[in-house]
């Protein structure tokens, strides 16, 4: 957050600063969240009611840390494909097709004309699951 205190004047300036301190005294006088909710969870629980009764379901404290997203971490891959004009550009042949690819691919070389000799072959297409033969309308 920032404010251009340039454009201020003297008496927006002292409003402004005035308005901060009584902002910070009533944050630092404040008792912590976690005091207030013990002791609110105490009371009730003398009355004989619980948090979630009085303030409904999402007044429970929860207990259990919150949950992290799972992440899998992808492995490094060898490169699959190099550009023979400049030997820095490689793809492994996962995610989006580079742009040096696409632009070389769009006229009329394929991408197996780019796989790196003795490192990469051409991924066989997955078999049909159910073993049939599938016709394809030529158009």
């Amino acid at each position: 957050m920032s404010i251009d205190l340039t454009s201020l004047s003297l008496r927006e300036l002292n409003t402004l600063i005035r308005a901060a301190q009584q902002r910070h005294t009533l944050l630092t006088r404040r008792t912590p969240v976690a005091q207030v909710r013990r002791a609110l969870a105490a009371q009730a629980q003398r009355a004989g009611y619980t948090l979630a009764e009085l303030f409904g379901a999402d007044a429970e404290p929860s207990t259990a840390p919150p949950k992290a997203r799972a992440k899998h971490p992808r492995s490094k891959v060898a490169p699959k494909y190099r550009d023979p004009d400049n030997r820095r550009n490689t793809w492994s042949g996962r995610g989006r097709m580079p742009r040096w690819l696409a632009a070389k691919t769009k006229h009329g070389r394929s991408a197996a004309d780019f796989l790196i000799p003795g490192v990469a072959r051409l991924t066989p297409k997955a078999p049909v699951p159910d073993g049939r033969r599938r016709l394809v309308k030529q158009g």
